[in-house]
């Protein structure tokens, strides 16, 4: 049986090793509630739920790594307890601070202030995958201010408008410039020294700074993202991005996991130590690290702790 790999899930990167030993460091935003995706986030936060070998966060932390980064602070609120025993060894240090209440994207930052390095740094949300030019985005934000990754639509579409030289033309449905492009802001973003230093301690980072200041004539950046990106916003959209990391093979087992003889498996992800059980097909199925599949089963997720979510496929 051909297994999926790592490499076929998300490619190196194309700027991997330009940030240097002194690469700034980078915050992923970890504290929302993953509301969409319960019931699964009844079971860990949404940023450590698996996306076939390791969690979104360790994804995350594997791209960050691979730019060059070596240290990421991430916040947490719901279920926190659940960071400090991740299911595989990140590939960067991790520094965590929580949050007894959310303080949104912006307050998030500003409460973790003390830990983080020069600016410009990182900001990536904790449910995002994509594989962003970080060095270019950092660059944009290297006169103090905000850079905003987006992936290119046409002019008129997409969360945001941009000029021709890379400014923020359109942003929550307010227009500052004239638009060359569109595009849909995918989740990361760098903040420069000025940027940082002014946030507000509770607030969202669009609403609540980048609008105020285009209103108030200052620019914000744009960096195009090739490739698209995904995040495992329900769980239709979760099973769909487990199912991409097989890349066309039809399983992939974790370490240490089990299949019984009469089963047939097909378009599945067995976490590390996971044991699948009885006869028949297993087809659409991801199964949690040490969770147990009875087949024959399909379009579920098995957790842990044996709950079985069934997946309803939109026509």
């Amino acid at each position: 049986m051909a297994l999926a790999t790592v490499a076929s899930f998300w490619p190196a990167a194309a700027d991997s090793g330009k940030l240097g030993r002194m690469s700034p460091r980078a915050m992923v935003l970890a504290a929302g509630l993953g509301t969409r995706l319960r019931p699964l986030t009844y079971e860990l936060p949404k940023p450590l739920v698996p996306i076939g070998d390791r969690s979104i966060l360790g994804h995350i932390g594997q791209r960050l790594a691979r730019a060059g980064f070596t240290e990421v602070i991430v916040n947490t609120h719901h279920l926190p307890e659940a960071f400090a025993s991740l299911h595989e060894q990140l590939a960067v240090t991790l520094h965590r601070i929580h949050e007894a209440e959310i303080r949104g994207t912006a307050g998030g930052v500003a409460g973790a202030r003390a830990l983080f390095g020069p600016a410009p740094i990182v900001l990536w949300n904790g449910d995002i995958l994509v594989d962003p030019p970080l060095a270019e985005v950092l660059d944009a934000a290297a006169g103090g201010g905000l850079a905003l990754a987006v992936a290119p639509r046409p002019a008129g579409e997409g969360t945001v408008g941009s000029t021709a030289d890379g400014r923020v033309a359109r942003l929550r449905g307010q227009r500052f410039h004239p638009e060359a492009r569109g595009g849909d802001y995918v989740g990361v973003a760098a903040l420069g020294a000025r940027c940082l230093a002014t946030l507000p301690d509770v607030g969202c980072l669009i609403g609540d700074w980048a609008l105020p200041e285009l209103h108030a004539g200052r620019d914000v950046r744009v960096v195009p993202v090739a490739g698209g990106f995904s995040d495992a916003g329900d769980l239709e959209a979760y099973l769909r991005l487990n199912l991409e990391f097989l890349a066309g093979a039809p399983a992939f087992l974790g370490q240490g996991a089990a299949v019984a003889a009469g089963v047939q498996l097909d378009q599945v992800v067995i976490g590390a130590r996971a044991r699948v059980e009885g006869r028949g097909l297993v087809r659409r199925v991801v199964a949690w690290p040490g969770s147990v599949v009875v087949a024959p089963l399909s379009d579920s997720i098995v957790t842990t702790s044996g709950r079985v979510v069934p997946v309803l496929q939109s026509t």
